[in-house]
Protein backbone atom coordinates (compact mmCIF):
# COMPACT_ATOMS: atom_id res chain seq x y z
CA UNK A 1 0.00 0.00 0.00
CA UNK A 2 1.40 3.15 -0.82
CA UNK A 3 1.16 6.25 2.24
CA UNK A 4 2.67 8.96 0.74
CA UNK A 5 -0.90 11.04 -0.11
CA UNK A 6 -1.75 10.38 3.93
CA UNK A 7 1.85 11.41 5.15
CA UNK A 8 0.96 14.71 2.71
CA UNK A 9 -2.70 15.17 4.51
CA UNK A 10 -1.65 14.28 7.84
CA UNK A 11 1.02 17.07 7.56
CA UNK A 12 -2.02 19.64 6.29
CA UNK A 13 -3.70 18.58 9.83
CA UNK A 14 -0.70 18.58 12.12
CA UNK A 15 0.05 22.16 10.50
CA UNK A 16 -3.73 23.31 11.56
CA UNK A 17 -3.45 22.04 14.99
CA UNK A 18 0.05 23.77 15.64
CA UNK A 19 -2.02 27.14 14.18
CA UNK A 20 -4.45 26.59 16.00
CA UNK A 21 -2.36 27.06 19.39
CA UNK A 22 0.16 29.12 17.87
CA UNK A 23 -3.19 31.36 17.54
CA UNK A 24 -5.17 30.87 19.93
CA UNK A 25 -7.10 34.14 20.01
CA UNK A 26 -10.40 33.71 18.85
CA UNK A 27 -10.79 30.23 17.88
CA UNK A 28 -14.03 28.77 19.02
CA UNK A 29 -14.61 25.82 21.41
CA UNK A 30 -13.91 22.61 19.66
CA UNK A 31 -12.02 24.64 16.71
CA UNK A 32 -10.26 21.80 15.16
CA UNK A 33 -12.43 19.20 14.65
CA UNK A 34 -14.94 21.87 12.89
CA UNK A 35 -12.35 22.16 10.72
CA UNK A 36 -11.91 18.41 10.24
CA UNK A 37 -15.42 18.36 10.07
CA UNK A 38 -15.92 20.61 7.01
CA UNK A 39 -12.25 19.60 5.51
CA UNK A 40 -13.84 16.05 5.00
CA UNK A 41 -17.14 17.51 3.69
CA UNK A 42 -15.31 19.83 1.54
CA UNK A 43 -13.44 16.61 0.23
CA UNK A 44 -16.12 14.35 -0.30
CA UNK A 45 -18.14 17.14 -2.28
CA UNK A 46 -15.27 17.56 -4.31
CA UNK A 47 -14.53 14.35 -4.78
CA UNK A 48 -18.28 14.35 -6.60
CA UNK A 49 -18.31 17.23 -8.39
CA UNK A 50 -14.96 15.94 -9.90
CA UNK A 51 -16.58 12.37 -10.72
CA UNK A 52 -19.87 13.73 -12.21
CA UNK A 53 -17.45 16.21 -14.48
CA UNK A 54 -15.85 12.88 -15.33
CA UNK A 55 -18.75 11.13 -16.67
CA UNK A 56 -18.57 8.99 -13.02
CA UNK A 57 -22.13 7.88 -11.59
CA UNK A 58 -21.14 7.94 -8.02
CA UNK A 59 -23.81 5.35 -6.63
CA UNK A 60 -22.80 2.60 -9.73
CA UNK A 61 -18.93 3.48 -8.69
CA UNK A 62 -19.11 3.97 -4.87
CA UNK A 63 -15.69 2.37 -4.53
CA UNK A 64 -14.64 5.45 -6.98
CA UNK A 65 -15.07 7.94 -3.91
CA UNK A 66 -12.02 6.63 -2.56
CA UNK A 67 -9.63 7.33 -5.13
CA UNK A 68 -9.17 10.50 -4.27
CA UNK A 69 -5.91 10.63 -6.82
CA UNK A 70 -8.20 10.61 -9.45
CA UNK A 71 -9.50 14.05 -8.79
CA UNK A 72 -11.16 17.20 -6.28
CA UNK A 73 -12.73 19.86 -7.78
CA UNK A 74 -11.46 22.96 -6.53
CA UNK A 75 -14.34 24.91 -5.82
CA UNK A 76 -16.90 22.77 -5.26
CA UNK A 77 -14.42 21.57 -2.08
CA UNK A 78 -14.13 25.48 -1.15
CA UNK A 79 -17.60 26.47 -1.47
CA UNK A 80 -18.49 23.23 0.73
CA UNK A 81 -15.52 23.91 3.00
CA UNK A 82 -16.52 27.78 3.79
CA UNK A 83 -20.40 26.86 3.82
CA UNK A 84 -19.63 24.44 6.34
CA UNK A 85 -17.42 26.19 8.46
CA UNK A 86 -19.59 29.29 8.66
CA UNK A 87 -22.59 26.87 9.60
CA UNK A 88 -20.48 25.34 12.44
CA UNK A 89 -19.65 28.74 14.29
CA UNK A 90 -22.96 30.58 13.01
CA UNK A 91 -23.40 31.30 16.67
CA UNK A 92 -20.00 33.50 17.11
CA UNK A 93 -19.56 34.60 13.35
CA UNK A 94 -16.07 36.09 14.46
CA UNK A 95 -15.10 32.62 14.88
CA UNK A 96 -13.59 32.49 11.28
CA UNK A 97 -11.68 35.45 11.53
CA UNK A 98 -9.93 33.42 14.77
CA UNK A 99 -9.38 30.21 12.75
CA UNK A 100 -8.10 31.79 9.27
CA UNK A 101 -4.56 31.71 9.97
CA UNK A 102 -4.22 28.20 10.79
CA UNK A 103 -5.94 27.11 7.98
CA UNK A 104 -3.36 28.93 6.06
CA UNK A 105 -0.62 27.22 7.73
CA UNK A 106 -2.61 23.81 7.29
CA UNK A 107 -2.86 24.48 3.77
CA UNK A 108 0.82 25.22 3.73
CA UNK A 109 1.86 22.44 5.09
CA UNK A 110 -0.68 20.56 2.61
CA UNK A 111 1.41 22.15 -0.25
CA UNK A 112 4.91 21.24 1.81
CA UNK A 113 3.31 17.55 1.91
CA UNK A 114 4.75 17.46 -1.61
CA UNK A 115 7.67 16.18 -0.14
CA UNK A 116 6.55 13.11 0.77
CA UNK A 117 5.07 12.18 -2.62
CA UNK A 118 8.35 13.65 -4.70
CA UNK A 119 5.61 16.10 -6.44
CA UNK A 120 6.81 19.25 -5.70
CA UNK A 121 8.04 20.08 -9.07
CA UNK A 122 6.37 22.22 -12.41
CA UNK A 123 7.65 23.37 -15.42
CA UNK A 124 11.81 23.45 -16.59
CA UNK A 125 13.88 26.09 -15.02
CA UNK A 126 17.26 27.31 -14.40
CA UNK A 127 17.01 29.32 -11.46
CA UNK A 128 19.89 28.03 -9.20
CA UNK A 129 17.10 26.54 -6.64
CA UNK A 130 15.42 23.78 -9.54
CA UNK A 131 15.63 20.80 -8.61
CA UNK A 132 15.54 17.60 -10.97
CA UNK A 133 13.33 14.58 -10.94
CA UNK A 134 14.71 10.98 -10.36
CA UNK A 135 16.56 9.73 -13.45
CA UNK A 136 16.11 13.19 -15.38
CA UNK A 137 18.48 16.04 -15.82
CA UNK A 138 15.49 18.84 -16.57
CA UNK A 139 15.88 20.82 -13.15
CA UNK A 140 12.04 22.07 -12.88
CA UNK A 141 10.67 24.33 -10.26
CA UNK A 142 9.56 23.55 -7.09
CA UNK A 143 6.45 25.03 -7.23
CA UNK A 144 4.66 22.97 -4.40
CA UNK A 145 7.28 25.19 -2.13
CA UNK A 146 6.91 28.17 -3.22
CA UNK A 147 3.27 27.98 -2.62
CA UNK A 148 3.83 26.56 0.84
CA UNK A 149 6.34 29.30 1.34
CA UNK A 150 3.68 31.89 0.03
CA UNK A 151 0.65 30.20 2.86
CA UNK A 152 3.29 30.29 5.83
CA UNK A 153 4.49 34.44 5.14
CA UNK A 154 0.37 34.85 4.38
CA UNK A 155 -0.67 32.55 7.91
CA UNK A 156 1.55 35.09 9.81
CA UNK A 157 0.44 38.11 7.75
CA UNK A 158 -3.03 37.38 8.55
CA UNK A 159 -2.73 36.63 12.48
CA UNK A 160 -1.15 40.27 12.38
CA UNK A 161 -4.35 41.95 11.38
CA UNK A 162 -6.93 43.84 13.55
CA UNK A 163 -9.86 41.60 15.41
CA UNK A 164 -12.74 43.51 12.64
CA UNK A 165 -15.38 40.73 11.27
CA UNK A 166 -14.23 39.31 7.81
CA UNK A 167 -10.93 41.38 8.00
CA UNK A 168 -8.99 37.93 8.96
CA UNK A 169 -11.21 35.55 6.98
CA UNK A 170 -11.45 37.68 3.22
CA UNK A 171 -8.10 38.18 3.66
CA UNK A 172 -7.10 34.25 4.01
CA UNK A 173 -9.16 33.50 0.97
CA UNK A 174 -8.16 35.93 -1.06
CA UNK A 175 -4.57 35.23 -0.29
CA UNK A 176 -4.92 31.48 -0.44
CA UNK A 177 -6.44 31.89 -4.39
CA UNK A 178 -3.47 34.62 -4.94
CA UNK A 179 -1.06 32.22 -4.33
CA UNK A 180 -2.22 29.62 -6.02
CA UNK A 181 -3.19 31.47 -9.06
CA UNK A 182 0.42 33.19 -9.33
CA UNK A 183 2.29 29.39 -8.84
CA UNK A 184 -0.75 27.79 -11.45
CA UNK A 185 1.23 28.68 -14.86
CA UNK A 186 4.60 27.04 -13.11
CA UNK A 187 2.41 23.70 -12.95
CA UNK A 188 2.28 21.45 -16.11
CA UNK A 189 -1.38 21.51 -17.05
CA UNK A 190 -3.11 20.44 -20.51
CA UNK A 191 -6.03 23.17 -19.03
CA UNK A 192 -4.36 25.90 -17.46
CA UNK A 193 -5.85 24.89 -13.79
CA UNK A 194 -8.94 26.27 -12.52
CA UNK A 195 -7.82 29.95 -12.54
CA UNK A 196 -11.40 31.13 -12.53
CA UNK A 197 -11.63 29.31 -9.19
CA UNK A 198 -9.06 31.33 -7.99
CA UNK A 199 -10.14 34.88 -9.40
CA UNK A 200 -13.54 34.48 -7.71
CA UNK A 201 -11.37 33.57 -4.43
CA UNK A 202 -9.30 36.49 -4.60
CA UNK A 203 -12.13 39.13 -5.69
CA UNK A 204 -14.95 37.49 -3.20
CA UNK A 205 -12.02 37.52 -0.49
CA UNK A 206 -11.37 41.41 -1.20
CA UNK A 207 -14.81 42.09 -0.96
CA UNK A 208 -15.11 40.73 2.41
CA UNK A 209 -11.80 42.17 3.79
CA UNK A 210 -12.82 45.67 2.61
CA UNK A 211 -16.32 45.35 4.02
CA UNK A 212 -14.94 44.44 7.59
CA UNK A 213 -12.49 47.06 6.91
CA UNK A 214 -15.25 49.89 6.36
CA UNK A 215 -18.40 48.62 8.57
CA UNK A 216 -16.51 47.82 11.75
CA UNK A 217 -14.18 50.27 12.20
CA UNK A 218 -13.75 51.55 15.85
CA UNK A 219 -16.37 54.39 16.24
CA UNK A 220 -14.34 57.68 17.58
CA UNK A 221 -16.36 59.74 19.64
CA UNK A 222 -15.70 63.43 19.08
CA UNK A 223 -15.81 65.72 22.12
CA UNK A 224 -18.33 68.24 22.33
Amino acid sequence: MEFTLLWQVLTAVLLTWIGLRIWSDGVPQGGFDRLIGAGVLGLLVGRLAAMALQGINPITNPADLIIIRGGVHTGAATIAFIAMLSWSTRATPQALDGISPAILLGLAGWHAGCLWRGACLGMPSDLPWAWTLEGSQITRHPVEIYAAAGLLAAAWLVSRLGRRLWLRAGTALAAAAAIRLLTEPLRPSITGGPTLWYWAGVVVGLVAAVTGWVLHRPKVTVPT
